[in-house]
Formats: C-alpha cells, sequence, structure tokens
C-alpha cells in the first residue's frame, strides 16, 4: 500500500473513533470516577507501572475506597496497603513507596501535592511517566506520558525515531502539537492494547494504516 504523508491530525481523529468501543485508560477512567486529585493520580499511576489497567484499576480503586487520600493512607501499614494492592505487580515494593508518598505528603506539603513535575519526580519511584502523566490527567498541564503503547505506536508511525522512553518524550514534545500531548496517552494505551498490538498488530483493520509506515512490524492480522 502507497502511504500517505503523515497527518498527525487526521491520524488523533481517526483514533479518536476507534478507541470508543474500548475501555479508557485507567488514569482517566479515575479522573471520571472523581479521583481526580494530583495525590490520586500519583499513586494510581505508581500502582499501573508494568501492570495492566486491567488489574491497576480495580487495585487503585480498592486503595482508595478504603483510604482516599494522604491522610489516610499514612495511617495505614504499608502491609496494608500492600494487601488492598496485592494483584499489581511488584505490590510490596510499590505499597512502600505509596505510603512513603503519603507521609511526605503530609509533613512536606501540607496533605497537598504542588503541581510540580521536578517535587514528583523526586519521590522514590516515580519517574517521568508518572510525573508527566498525572500533572496532565489532574492538573491540565501539558506533558507527554511515554509508556510502552505510546512508544510503541509512535515509532511504529514512523512518526519518532526508536528509543528509550525519554527519548521519545523529547521527539514528541519537538513534534507532536501541544494540544495533542494529554490526549495521546489516552488514545495510545487503548489503541495499542487492542488494535496496534505488540505482536500482529491488527494492520488490515486499522483505521491509519494508509499513514503508518509499520517500522519493525513482519507479522500482522
Amino acid at each position: 500500500m502507497a502511504k500517505l504523508p503523515f497527518d498527525i491530525a487526521v491520524v488523533v481523529r481517526r483514533i479518536r473513533k476507534e478507541v470508543e468501543q474500548y475501555a479508557d485508560a485507567a488514569m482517566f477512567e479515575l479522573r471520571d470516577r472523581k479521583f481526580d486529585s494530583l495525590f490520586q493520580q500519583l499513586v494510581a499511576c505508581v500502582i499501573s507501572i508494568r501492570t495492566r489497567d486491567e488489574v491497576s484499576l480495580p487495585a487503585a480503586l480498592r486503595l482508595f475506597e478504603v483510604a482516599p487520600g494522604p491522610e489516610e493512607i499514612s495511617r495505614l501499614d504499608a502491609s496494608e496497603i500492600d494487601e488492598l494492592i496485592h494483584p499489581a505487580t511488584f505490590h510490596t515494593g510499590k505499597a512502600r513507596q505509596i505510603h512513603d508518598i503519603a507521609v511526605r505528603t503530609i509533613e512536606d506539603f501540607g496533605g497537598k501535592l504542588p503541581a510540580d513535575v521536578e517535587v514528583l519526580k523526586s519521590f522514590r519511584g516515580v519517574g517521568p511517566k508518572c510525573a508527566n502523566l498525572a500533572l496532565g490527567v489532574a492538573e491540565g498541564q501539558s506533558h507527554i506520558s511515554v509508556d510502552v503503547h505510546v512508544g510503541r505506536v509512535t515509532t511504529r508511525w514512523g512518526y519518532v525515531k526508536a528509543g528509550s522512553a525519554e527519548s521519545v518524550q523529547r521527539q514528541l514534545e519537538e513534534k507532536l502539537p501541544k494540544k495533542y500531548w494529554i490526549e495521546i496517552n489516552r488514545l495510545l494505551v487503548p489503541f495499542g492494547k487492542n488494535v496496534c498490538t505488540g505482536t500482529k498488530p491488527r494492520c488490515s483493520t486499522c483505521p491509519v494504516l494508509e499513514y503508518c509506515r509499520q517500522v519493525g512490524v513482519t507479522e500482522y492480522r
């Protein structure tokens, strides 16, 4: 198939339509359920690291139903947090991290996290992906969060070159119109899980195939 010049506006519009049939990305689902504070979004992102949304979303909901804010979480033992988020990958370490975030939020910031990316990255276990995503979802700040889906899909398109998450983030910041910075994660998580999958992507039914360079694709459905 001859490829058209890449048009990000058309690609985004088509993917918006495509992902309407799939479950929303976990962080955005939590926001829509009113778990939308910066603290809640940061904690939820920590839970989600290397964990599927189908597991991390219920785990975050169980935790927030028992302890919705930093004060309540700080009063739990790490073992109690661990029990609530247990299905998540690396749950024991994450439980300690979450407890530490809650304690420091109270002691250093009076119970309310500042909307500052460097402050969020100063917490143990919080990297650019979680800091950027939490600020984008909770505060509406324009940041790009590069997870496995965003990285895979945008490099497969040929829109950016393959590299580390930090490299892909820098390339997207230079190229992707700012109005899409927050939305790109919301779109490409369900798109990457259901259409542009890691192995044998569904290229035959992909709504943006004519724009995608299919970089690295050797087998597809």
